[in-house]
Parts: C-alpha cells; structure tokens; sequence
C-alpha cells in the first residue's frame, strides 16, 4: 500500500496584529518558509510536483496565485507550479490532504503543502465589503434564502450559538482562554517552538502570547455582541503567518535520500450546519477516528483551531478527549489565526511536539466557514 511521508515542516512566528510582521508581504512571507523548507530538507526543489498553498482572503496582493508567485519569490526553479486553495479557516489543511492524496494515488511524488495569511495588509471580510461597495450581490443568492431563510451567517453568531447549545458559562470560556495563554507562554519561554520558526523581519518568536493576562483582566472586557458571552479574550487573535510541510512518497524519500518524520494515517473532511459554522470537527473527528481504527485514546498530541473557546469546550465535551493532550502549547486564543496559514501551521506544531515528547500519533482539527471540517491524523516515525 502506498505511503505518504512528512519529510520537512516549518512556520514563521504568529504575529499579531500591528506587529513585526505586519508591514510583510505576503508573499514574502510565504517564500521565506518555502525557501526554508527546502533548505532544511536539502530536497531538490526542481523535483517538486506542485506547491498548494492555502489562503482565505485573495485580495490585493494575495491574489494571482499566491502559491506560484511565492515560489518564485523564494528564488526557486521556475519549473514548478503552484495552485492557491481556500477551504476557508482550513484551506492550508486542505493543502496538505491535496498533498497527501496527490502521493498516495501514485500521480506525484513530492509536493508542498502550504498556506499564508497577512490579515494586517489583507483584514479578514475585505472580499465581501469590496464587492458590496460596487453594487454586487452578497455571497448567499436566492436559492440559498430559499433552504435557510433570511438570517445572520457568521462565525460570531455560531459561537454564540454553541455557547448556547453547550450551556457554556463566561466564566468557563475565559478559564479556557488563560490556560491557552499560560501553556503558550510557557512554550515561548521554553523554547519549544524554536526549531519549527524561519525567523522573519527580526521577529523568532510568535507575538500573541500574554503571560501577565488575568482572569479579571478578560472579566472587564465588553462581550462582541450585545447579550453574547463571547469577547475578543476567547477568540482567536487576528493574525499574520506561514506554514509549509513537505509530502513525500516512498520512492522520492529513496531517490532524494530524505528521512521520513511522519506518515499520513487517516485524512477525513466532513459538513455540519452552515448556521452553527463551527462544530463539524465534531463529526468528523468521530469519522476520522472510524476510518483509522485508533480511539481518541491512542492519540498523544491534538490541535483544534481554538477560532473561539466554545469550539474545543464542545469537541473536548463530545469526543472524550484529554484536555492536558489538546492544545498542550496553547491554541490560536493565545497565539493566533492566520486564517489560511494555520493548517499548515499546526501540523508544524504538531509534528514537532510528537517529535519533542516522543508521543506515537498525532491528530489536527479546525472548523471552518460553511460549516465544514477537516481532520488529519499522523504517525510520528
């Protein structure tokens, strides 16, 4: 049966929003983790199949495919394509199934998968309020009012409504949101994530991360909707970063002399309500989980997008799983969403923390807009 290989993962620092990053182009900021990965790996990069590279908002300069314009900016050969996806929050996830199932059909034999968001030069919603201000019509047409009637689709109505459904308290979603907090400045201060970092406009560590935060602190913040529970503590931070991870099969990891880090076991994608956006990780971490044959038991390091405190209390509360294993670094509450680069951001995490605590698998999970998930489970080797 034919494998597929995760043979180089790398990231930029999370920035945050009006920090080091912030003045970067995009696509400078994705060539400097393309450009890395390659050097770390020592892959020829004239071998290479494709280069998918997630990214949310292609406005401005995240449009003309990012995937290929950042290839060649990293000064790479001119030979290999590049084709920029978006799956919404998950799209540089979905670059790595693209990937994984590119060598697993025996059709490809390296690819890279990555994903890139500058939220301070491209703010998220930028497509939709630029459309609007020319007279064009909303994302939703008539057929769509038709199924579900005139009403609010957003991710922060969805968390709202989960908080609602789960009966989660205030209290608890900003507990939640300290930990995160406490977890990822302990891993900065550790030095955990150094080795996965391509250090960027003299920024090395990621810059969400507040250590001195306090409960009280988030206490005093105004909820984002009146009535709501939700505040910008339990949400994700705005954000600016990349990720790029490296998909090989076995006869490119003999031909270019690679060592595998990790194989791909299970890669799952599953729908939810598109009204509650944010809860299908749910089922499809329950699919995922089926496919492979593991329980939630077996698996030593999880990331779920922490896009607001509800979505892991809920998946925590449905799937069983051990909260000391989710997010053991702190999630993007803490440090951050880039929106198309934080797939390929958290398999970086991901793969380095299974590498770092010598656990055996790992398995990843974000919602997405639609009301869609993936989920891909690896095995550190």
């Amino acid at each position: 049966m034919a494998e597929a290989y995760i043979v180089g993962a790398v990231r930029t620092p999370v920035g945050k929003k009006k920090g080091g990053l912030s003045t970067v182009h995009p696509t400078d900021l994705a060539a400097r983790t393309l450009k890395a990965l390659v050097e770390r790996t020592g892959v020829d990069p004239a071998a290479v199949d494709d280069v998918i590279m997630g990214c949310v908002m292609q406005f401005g300069p995240q449009t003309m495919d990012i995937a290929r314009n950042a290839w060649l900016s990293a000064g790479l050969p001119e030979t290999v394509p590049g084709v920029t996806i978006d799956r919404q929050c998950g799209s540089s996830q979905q670059s790595i199934h693209f990937a994984a199932q590119g060598v697993l059909s025996g059709t490809q034999d390296l690819v890279v998968a990555a994903g890139v968001e500058s939220m301070s030069i491209v703010p998220i919603g930028v497509t939709v309020t630029a459309a609007l201000e020319k007279g064009m019509p909303f994302p939703f047409g008539d057929m769509w009012v038709e199924r579900y009637g005139k009403q609010e689709i957003s991710q922060f109505r969805g968390a709202e409504l989960m908080c609602e459904k789960w009966g989660f308290t205030r209290d608890e979603l900003e507990r939640y949101a300290y930990e995160s907090h406490q977890r990822a400045a302990k891993a900065v201060a550790n030095g955990y994530f150094r080795d996965q970092i391509v250090p960027v406009n003299g920024v090395e560590d990621d810059e969400g991360p507040r250590a001195d935060t306090t409960l009280e602190k988030m206490a005093g913040l105004k909820t984002l909707r009146e009535g709501g529970v939700i505040t910008a503590a339990t949400s994700s931070q705005i954000s600016d970063g990349s990720g790029a991870v490296l998909i090989a099969s076995e006869q490119a990891v003999r031909d270019h002399g690679l060592t595998p880090r990790a194989r791909v076991v299970t890669l799952a994608l599953t729908g939810d309500d598109p009204v509650y956006m944010l809860t299908a990780p749910i089922p499809a971490t329950r699919r995922a989980l089926e496919r492979s044959g593991l329980s939630i038991d077996d698996v030593d390091v999880i990331e779920i997008n922490e896009a607001f405190a509800p979505v892991p209390l809920a998946w925590l509360k449905e799937i069983g799983a051990d909260p000391a294993r989710t997010n053991p670094n702190g999630g993007a509450i803490a440090l951050g969403h880039p929106l198309g680069g934080t797939g390929a951001i958290l398999m970086t995490k991901l793969l380095h923390e299974l590498e770092r605590t010598g656990g055996r698998y790992g398995l990843q999970t974000m919602c997405e807009g639609g009301g869609q998930a993936n989920v891909t489970i690896i095995e550190r080797l």
